[in-house]
């Protein structure tokens, strides 16, 4: 029954689907609304620092998250994450106050946009070993494609009370976590057993897999976290004010949508191109390519004065965000085993999570003091050049146990 890690694919890209109410753009769909109900008294401001509190402090909750799937299992773990997420949703509701509201925003960004995507991204990587990179491309196309569907849902709801559009997505998320729960399983079934005893069996001796603090002791986990975690600052901070910095250099409102179109067409390919090289092409080599088509991106984003310009560095900037999500989901079952793997990957998806939290506020801060992003966007190309080249020299992780032996 290997074939129902495939199936498992499935149930975690929808389960990072479900994470919509924690995240920015799911937010950000009932934002407008937030300000303008009169029993919440809210202020831009306000909203905008109770946001960055409550991102930074949710991210917290990635750090248990490892341990409860590694000792508990997958299960049990996703379905009391989910069901925790829903009514947190639901509760929101109801809310008439500040506080209470700072409260909800906190545990849903601690439940979805931190706990539930490390058991989202763990589940793909516990049952594929450490040939994850294609099922990990096919997981992105599905979350993505998934997350879209929930945006053409809201969209309907776009002119009712934000109560009523949260209710929806609170009732969906409980709903789903039924169906979900049931069609949920941990490798280690009676039925998987003795698959599992072949292939331990067949392991050479750099297969064995890393402890959490192995893992974190190797400088290619804070390279790889690194890169990917400024690749997630960078992409949140544009991501907000991609109108904005396109409006800056002369064009005109839709062109800031039809990029978004055309980068999402793109990166479906790239996604499923960085899968299949991420099966022949070290990872070293792979993330070092990607963050410097990110790098290139950044820089020629600074020099588009045609429409022909803002297809290229759309091109060029899909390309590198779809290797750089496969890379994401991929490189810790890749590299440090299963064993672990909740933790490794807690840890990883914290570092990314406080990353794109100071995002916007950072091109904010940019565009504030200087008049423009130009600086910034060069700055930051150049952050990504070096890692990129770091990464490229950094050598793949070799298990504690393999030094000093030899045959």
């Amino acid at each position: 029954m290997r074939w129902y890690g495939w199936v498992m694919v499935v149930v975690a890209s929808l389960a990072m689907v479900a994470t919509l109410p924690g995240r920015t753009h799911g937010l950000g769909m009932i934002t407008e609304r937030l300000l303008t109900d009169p029993t919440l008294g809210l202020t831009r401001t306000a909203y905008g620092q109770m946001n960055l509190w409550a991102t930074l402090l949710g991210s917290l909750f990635c750090l248990g998250m490892g341990t409860l799937i590694d000792r508990h299992g997958i299960r049990l773990t996703l379905g009391s994450v989910m069901l925790a997420l829903g009514c947190v949703v639901l509760a929101m509701t109801r809310l008439n106050s500040i506080l209470f509201l700072f409260v909800a925003i906190l545990l849903t960004r601690g439940l979805g946009q931190s706990a539930l995507s490390v058991v989202s991204i763990t589940i793909v990587g516990k049952w594929f070993d450490r040939s994850v990179s294609l099922p990990m491309a096919v997981y992105s196309i599905l979350m993505a494609g998934g997350f879209i569907a929930a945006a053409l849902v809201g969209r309907e709801y776009a002119n009712v009370d934000w109560r009523l559009l949260w209710g929806v997505l609170g009732w969906a998320v409980v709903g789903l976590t039924i169906v979900l729960t049931c069609l949920a399983r941990d490798r280690n079934q009676p039925w998987d057993t003795n698959i599992r005893s072949a292939v331990n069996k067949g392991r050479d001796s750099q297969s064995v897999d890393f402890t959490h603090q192995q893992a974190l002791s190797t400088a290619m986990f804070w390279v790889a976290a690194g890169g990917i975690s400024l690749y997630g600052m960078i992409a949140s901070g544009i991501s907000l004010f991609n109108e904005s910095i396109l409006v800056d250099l002369g064009f005109r409102k839709e062109v800031y949508y039809e990029s978004l179109a055309m980068g999402t067409a793109i990166g479906v390919f790239a996604k499923l191109a960085a899968g299949m090289l991420g099966i022949h092409v070290p990872l070293n080599r792979l993330l070092s390519v990607a963050l410097l088509l990110l790098a290139v991106s950044l820089a020629w984003l600074t020099q588009l004065s045609t429409y022909t310009d803002v297809v290229i560095y759309v091109g060029i900037n899909a390309v590198s965000g779809g290797m750089l999500t496969v890379l994401f989901f991929s490189t810790w079952s890749q590299l440090y085993g299963q064993s672990y793997l909740g933790r490794i990957q807690g840890n990883a998806q914290m570092l990314t999570v406080i990353a794109s939290a100071f995002g916007p506020l950072l091109f904010a801060q940019a565009r504030e003091w200087s008049g423009s992003y130009h600086p910034l966007l060069w700055m930051l190309a150049a952050v990504v050049l070096l890692n990129a080249a770091i990464a490229w020299f950094t050598s793949l992780p070799r298990h504690p146990s393999t030094f000093g032996n030899s045959t």
